[in-house]
């Protein structure tokens, strides 16, 4: 049983609620979508096949509890959901993150779901798997990724339409596209209609503002 995978390395967690703790990252070669801002492209295509005994044997030299399985996206490969169990069966605690794209319910509730709902600057909202925030956990994390004024009112519309009709009470992060959203200004946004969301700042990009991957 085996996944293609791009890269298996230990950093520091850069996104989500998580952020700032060490953590082995998993990162799955393929993408169903192409996302104008994507810092990932290198993981469209090039990976090894790696079976998942393998896969978890480099995850445990690195002696860290945290792992997070990305991409990529992460689910479009049939045996992820299997990796998943075997990962939360050793006892890691396990990251997913997924574009939103694909039925998170394909995976182990024990795991903690980071869904990013695309916006329009994307260039792929029209992908958006909606059904995916009435089969989050409690433990799952929300991410809109912000790149102006009309991605912000649209995240806003997802959360007023679908998500707080759900009645969860998820982590909800707003992240600017790094670049092109300056983050005071989405603060101002924020801070001006009282949104319970929390601000996320790609932690690696500020540490190794320079580089590629956060190692």
């Amino acid at each position: 049983m085996a996944l293609t995978v791009n890269e298996i390395f230990h950093s520091i967690q850069g996104e989500s609620s998580f952020s700032g703790k060490p953590c082995v990252f998993i990162r799955l070669t393929g993408c169903n979508l192409r996302c104008s801002y994507c810092d990932t492209q290198y993981a469209y295509d090039n990976g090894s096949q790696i079976e998942i005994n393998e896969i978890i044997r480099i995850s445990a030299s690195y002696k860290c509890p945290l792992i997070e399985i990305t991409g990529g996206e992460p689910l479009i490969q049939e045996e992820t959901p299997a990796l998943i169990r075997h990962l939360l069966d050793g006892g890691y605690q396990v990251l997913v993150e997924t574009n939103g794209s694909q039925d998170i319910g394909i995976t182990d509730d024990r795991c903690i779901r980071i869904v990013d709902i695309k916006c329009p600057s994307s260039g792929e909202h029209k992908s958006n798997d909606l059904e995916n925030l009435f089969r989050l956990t409690d433990r799952d994390e929300i991410k809109f990724i912000i790149g102006d004024r009309n991605d912000y009112k649209f995240a806003k519309e997802i959360l007023d339409l679908f998500y707080y009709k759900s009645a969860r009470q998820n982590t909800i992060h707003f992240s600017p596209v790094s670049g092109i959203l300056p983050p005071d200004r989405l603060v101002k946004w924020i801070m001006k209609d009282h949104l319970n969301v929390r601000l996320n700042l790609q932690l690696h990009k500020i540490i190794w503002p320079h580089k590629q991957r956060g190692v």
